[in-house]
């Protein structure tokens, strides 16, 4: 599968957001988490990608079936929301 440079760019941040699932990125690009992963390595350096599979290998919520509160959207427990156009506060 051919990708888009910005597409892969738009993978690679996602994939390196703790709290980003790899069933986000599958649901959004049609990338499993093993693609993911290949892409990884092939677009960071050997040091970058290993810190970065050693910090999401088996962390819950990279994994949408080991994290508790993850529904149908991939939303932050933190993120705030918008409400009429004005961030609500804590």
């Amino acid at each position: 599968m051919k990708l888009a440079d910005q597409i892969i760019d738009r993978i690679i941040e996602m994939a390196w957001e703790d709290r980003t699932p790899f069933d986000a990125i599958e649901s959004q690009f049609g990338v499993p988490e093993k693609e993911v992963i290949k892409l990884m390595r092939s677009n960071m350096k050997p040091s970058s990608f290993r810190m970065w599979r050693k910090r999401v290998q088996g962390r819950s919520t990279k994994h949408a079936q080991k994290h508790v509160n993850v529904g149908t959207r991939f939303k932050c427990s933190r993120q705030k929301s918008i409400t009429h156009n004005n961030i609500s506060k804590r």
